[in-house]
């Protein structure tokens, strides 16, 4: 759910006029930020059930 608010974010900075160039890049950071917490979560969570499953 929280990834389509940020899409929408993108989507509304993008349509605007190229002048704010901070706003768009401060959405995609926030977006590639959120994606690399939830790749490294999953990571963590794999490497420790490998641990534990021996």
């Amino acid at each position: 759910m929280k990834d389509a608010l940020i899409f929408d974010d993108i989507c509304k900075i993008i349509a605007q006029p190229r002048r704010d160039w901070r706003g768009l890049a401060n959405a995609i950071a926030l977006d590639l930020g959120g994606k690399l917490a939830t790749g490294l979560a999953i990571g963590i969570g794999i490497a420790v059930g490998m641990a534990l499953a021996g």
